[in-house]
């Protein structure tokens, strides 16, 4: 599989685009990357399958609506963060709000959520030729998702940074459970991944294992 990489002009969220053969999909398609992405599919002839997401919040989903009806294929994400889609100021602090820039006027539901489950934390996900490895990791949210590409590339959303890891004061989120996704999801993950998070650099999970302090802290 292929990995492209669109930082969004909002909040710098990395989007995402996973390639195999013709077939992608496009993950986290953060506010005003819509057109960037279109430009890219038309540049490869690549065919979008649907539009994934790591967590609901708005500065991974805006632009959702926006793709999903421009090329007639669904949104995916947890069970867990579907809700957030219906109104995606609802669970974020007002001084969040303002940070963003967005207006409610200017949102887009996707037509056609279709959720998925992770019994027993995990789930197999596939679009034509592209299958990716969900991985259930709440605590930033409640449906924070990993996405594992074949054993070589790891997408952490909000979940993992380079030597840090996602907020967990917002609604749904909780500290509690961050510390159990990062010792039972994250510190077993392959150390020869490497990671593309949410927002900014890329890293290793070995890097992280050896140097994030929310990592090699006593009981994490």
């Amino acid at each position: 599989m292929e990995l492209r990489v669109l930082v969004a002009p909002v909040f710098g969220t990395n989007c995402c685009v996973v390639s195999a053969g013709v077939d992608c999909v496009v993950v986290d398609a953060g506010a005003g990357v819509a057109d960037a992405v279109g430009r890219l599919l038309d540049d490869t002839g690549l065919k979008p399958r649907a539009v994934l997401a790591t967590h609901g919040h708005a500065d991974h989903t805006w632009d959702a609506g926006v793709l999903c009806a421009r090329y007639g294929i669904p949104m995916r994400l947890h069970e867990a963060d579907a809700y957030r889609l219906a109104d995606p100021f609802a669970t974020l602090s007002p001084a969040l709000e303002t940070a963003l820039g967005l207006h409610r006027d200017d949102y887009r539901t996707p037509d056609l959520v279709e959720p998925f489950a992770t019994p027993g934390g995990s789930a197999e996900l596939t679009f034509g030729d592209v299958t990716l490895h969900a991985l259930h990791a709440p605590g930033h949210t409640e449906g924070s998702t990993l996405y594992r590409l074949d054993d070589e590339v790891v997408l952490t959303g909000d979940v993992l940074f380079a030597g840090s890891v996602g907020r967990t004061d917002l609604h749904g989120g909780s500290y509690e459970v961050m510390g159990k996704t990062l010792r039972d999801v994250v510190r077993g993950l392959d150390p020869a991944l490497a990671v593309v998070p949410g927002h900014g650099p890329a890293t290793t999970v070995a890097r992280e294992l050896a140097t994030n302090p929310f990592l090699t802290v006593a009981g994490a």
